[in-house]
């Protein structure tokens, strides 16, 4: 890589911008003004759905023409608009998903440098650096099918590396990494600085990871509005309380556990497996898996990137057929079906065991959000009445009311997250598997998220949480699976 001497990074001007997303009354943000410095370090915070995403796609020129939207104001990289510049901006999404555009992991990093016409000898030199930095110890010819959400992650910060950008920029870059994960990339994030002078912005809920890599934070306010600016130590000193009261995750703030009912001890069996093995297209990444899923009570499914905790999740859930051994209800879950929830029909799974996908849109079928929590509200039975009163609740209760005619697909990342739990919960099921329920939500969302989680369980439902986030298995877990990568060893214990 070269040095910080010879490149410099890209600078930002916003002068009174704002965004409005097709067919939203409400802008998404407006009147924002900010002025980043070559080379600066910024973090951006606020409250889970402030426009925070919005901003930094903007930034790297991929938030849409006059269909997707309407802007006003001036937001210029280096005086020239985001568009007209974008080999300039390394743009890493909250959704890995989106980033993944070709099948081979190598080709895949490589794709950006060749759209940019790096030499071909040069990008392969520059790949294999990108995937040693964030930890991505696979062969180029990997299938990117065959990737986790968290491999998806490191896979697309490698390749915004490899193109060498003057402005970096990444959206919740960790949010679905294991511990090993966030330090690999946040290491790597802080080699390429060093060693090339760009300029970062970098969205991040969980601050303490890029609290001592910034030199500044900038705190948006509902509208756009920025609330504070100021070094790191300085925000701690003078806007710490007014944070805390928008939600942002405080360094070291750690959140109080829910207040939960006993649980008698003769709780209620649901699930079973005996001897199982999980995998995908018949290969087998964990085997002798003997889990049992007891109603209200709470199991986490905890591991590295790669262990098959997904995979474990959506054959619990039904929807995976074991490579072998089996996963059988018992007669309080399956009532007169069959043992194996493999063999439901659909109508039959929705109100008995509730999947909530690692990436949010995989779940979302309709054109609002309202009309997608009544569509699991009618695959119920519900009565209109019915139906209604809990699509309301449910809205309120996790702070989407105002979006209830809003595309899902306009949503934050967090906002997504929150309406795909709600396409769940909505259906009232005996067992609900979450996979990563946490991520992008704010210290307030995540609290009433989780509050929400304690009450079901106290009601007797199963819950069933494969996560990376410490504080959740801490506060909701009665009982902690932990997968290795190696597909043999499985420790079991009660979090207590």
């Amino acid at each position: 890589m070269t040095s910080a001497d010879d490149d410099r990074g890209a600078s930002v001007d916003i002068a009174g911008w704002g965004w409005r997303h097709a067919g939203r009354a409400a802008w998404a943000l407006r009147g924002v003004d900010l002025r980043i410095e070559p080379g600066e370090r910024v973090l951006l915070l606020g409250a889970s759905g402030v426009g925070k995403s919005t901003l930094v796609h903007a930034l790297a020129g991929v938030l849409g023409g006059d269909d997707d939207g309407e802007s006003e104001g001036s937001l210029l990289v280096d005086g020239f608009a985001p568009d007209a510049v974008r080999g300039t901006v390394g743009l890493v999404l909250q959704d890995p998903d989106a980033s993944v555009v070709l099948a081979r992991v190598g080709d895949d990093v490589a794709f950006g440098c060749e759209n940019l016409g790096v030499p071909r000898a040069e990008i392969w030199q520059r790949v294999d650096r990108a995937l040693e930095a964030v930890g991505l110890d696979l062969p180029l010819a990997h299938p990117t099918a065959q990737l986790s959400g968290g491999q998806k992650q490191r896979l697309a910060l490698a390749g915004v590396l490899a193109m060498r950008p003057d402005l970096l920029v990444l959206d919740e870059p960790t949010a679905n990494l294991d511990p090993d994960g966030v330090l690999d990339v946040r290491g790597a994030v802080d080699r390429v600085l060093e060693s090339t002078g760009a300029t970062l912005v970098v969205i991040e809920h969980r601050v303490e990871v890029w609290w001592n890599l910034v030199d500044r934070v900038v705190v948006l306010g509902p509208g756009g509005s920025v609330i504070a600016d100021a070094p790191p130590d300085v925000i701690l000193e003078t806007a710490a309380d007014a944070l805390t009261d928008i939600g942002v995750w405080i360094p070291g703030q750690k959140p109080d556990r829910p207040e939960r009912e006993q649980a008698p001890d003769d709780v209620v069996p649901l699930l079973r497996t005996a001897d199982l093995a999980v995998g995908r297209a018949k290969t087998v990444v964990h085997s002798a898996l003997d889990v049992e899923v007891l109603g209200g009570r709470c199991l986490a499914i905890t591991g590295p990137n790669g262990a098959g905790k997904s995979t474990l999740g959506l054959t619990l859930a039904g929807l995976l057929a074991p490579v072998s051994g089996t996963v059988s209800a018992t007669p309080a879950l399956a009532g007169s079906l069959t043992a194996s929830p493999l063999s439901w029909r659909s109508s039959d799974l929705v109100s008995r065991i509730g999947t909530v996908f690692q990436d949010p849109e995989h779940q979302f079928v309709t054109a609002t959000v309202r009309e997608e929590l009544e569509v699991g509200a009618r695959a119920t039975g519900l009565d209109e009445a019915s139906a209604t009163s809990r699509v309301t609740a449910l809205l309120y209760r996790l702070r989407l009311t105002a979006l209830a005619r809003a595309n899902p697909f306009t949503l934050s990342g967090g906002e997504k997250r929150r309406l795909s739990v709600a396409t769940m919960l909505v259906t009232a099921p005996r067992v609900l598997v979450l996979d990563e329920p946490t991520f992008g939500q704010d210290a307030r969302t995540w609290r009433e998220l989780v509050d929400l989680l304690a009450q079901l369980l106290d009601a007797g439902t199963a819950v069933v949480c494969i996560t990376h986030d410490r504080d959740l298995v801490d506060a909701l877990a009665d009982v902690e699976l932990r997968m290795s990568a190696d597909g043999h060893i499985l420790a079991t214990a009660s979090s207590s």
